[in-house]
């Protein structure tokens, strides 16, 4: 959980003495956008063309931001055009770390063993965060953009035409709902989580978890009456969100301290959840054991490492959402 300054390693962990405890996360900084035929996407500069096999995704098991760029990779049919490396989810002291083992996959493009090497072979001198997901372009020997929620909409539409499947995750019509929705979710659950497991002051902790699972109640209540989040039609806003609840019981639970209560204890959301993880392809992008190493290894939040056995969880179970 370390970061670069001025292109040098530091294993430092979040600040949060000048935060009154609270986590505040880092912007993306890598903000430029595959498309079609190479033009500029909503922000960056513009060269980024889709075509199979010029890309490169950096990502790692345990982390739910990668984890939707393994969904839209699987979804759109996106295996064969867009190669990855996946990090060992376990925390080592220079950050993600590439090595071999079973559900690794090295970094067979540049041949690091650090993702850090990645961000100064494109910026040497670079300052920030080193994250999952990162995108890599072989043509320019750069990365192209470390942000998922702009990644899946990449992956969404940007390879169409050229041998993605024909799926679309953020229609016109429900976009302003998905939008909305997303905010929320992003806001109180997706980065909710981590602020209250980063948290180092109780009122920080609490200004975080209370909102969380105000977010879950109106959640498992919105799926009492809807089967996906925008009604019949699954879309980004339900994959936005899955990677976070797949993770909650098996690590936000204990090691978050986001105990007030579990997925598995929402009837209509962990149905949901299971309903998800069921759809085809989907447990392909999810490796349970790899995601669980990785939050019990972070020393600021569990000094100990010590990964727990539990929880056992059957995600095959009959979801009860319709066919």
């Amino acid at each position: 959980m370390g970061l670069l300054v001025d292109g040098v390693w530091r294993d430092n962990w979040y600040d949060t003495d000048k935060s009154d405890g609270r986590f505040e996360r880092f912007e993306s900084t890598f903000r430029n956008w595959v498309t079609p035929d190479g033009a500029p996407g909503p922000n960056g500069r513009g060269g980024f063309k889709a075509e199979p096999g010029r890309y490169h995704l950096y990502v790692a098991n345990s982390c739910p931001w990668a984890h939707r760029t393994l969904i839209w990779r699987k979804l759109k049919g996106l295996e064969d055009a867009i190669s990855i490396s996946i990090a060992d989810s376990r925390k080592h002291p220079e950050g993600w770390h590439f090595r071999e083992g079973d559900g690794l996959i090295p970094d067979t493009v540049n041949g690091a063993t650090q993702l850090h090497q990645i961000y100064t072979k494109a910026e040497p001198e670079y300052t920030g965060r080193v994250t999952v997901p990162t995108l890599w372009d072989r043509e320019m020997a750069t990365i192209v953009n470390n942000e998922s929620s702009e990644l899946v909409r990449m992956f969404n539409s940007a390879f169409d035409g050229i041998g993605a499947t024909e799926l679309d995750l953020y229609p016109e019509a429900l976009r302003a709902g998905i939008d909305v929705i997303n905010d929320r979710i992003c806001r109180t659950v997706n980065n909710g989580v981590y602020r209250a497991g980063f948290a180092t002051s109780q009122s920080a902790y609490e200004e975080a978890v209370i909102p969380l699972f105000e977010t879950l109640d109106w959640l498992d209540l919105r799926l009492a009456e809807n089967r996906y989040l925008l009604g019949e039609t699954i879309t980004e806003a339900d994959w936005r969100l899955f990677p976070t609840l797949i993770r909650f019981d098996l690590a936000y639970h204990g090691n978050f301290k986001c105990n007030l209560r579990r997925v598995q204890d929402y009837p209509n959301l962990w149905g949901y959840t299971r309903e998800l993880y069921q759809m085809p392809g989907i447990a392909d992008t999810i490796d349970l054991e790899q995601m669980k190493a990785g939050y019990y290894t972070i020393p600021a939040v569990n000094p100990t490492q010590i990964v727990p056995i539990g929880q056992e969880i059957d995600f095959w179970q009959p979801h009860g959402r319709g066919g």
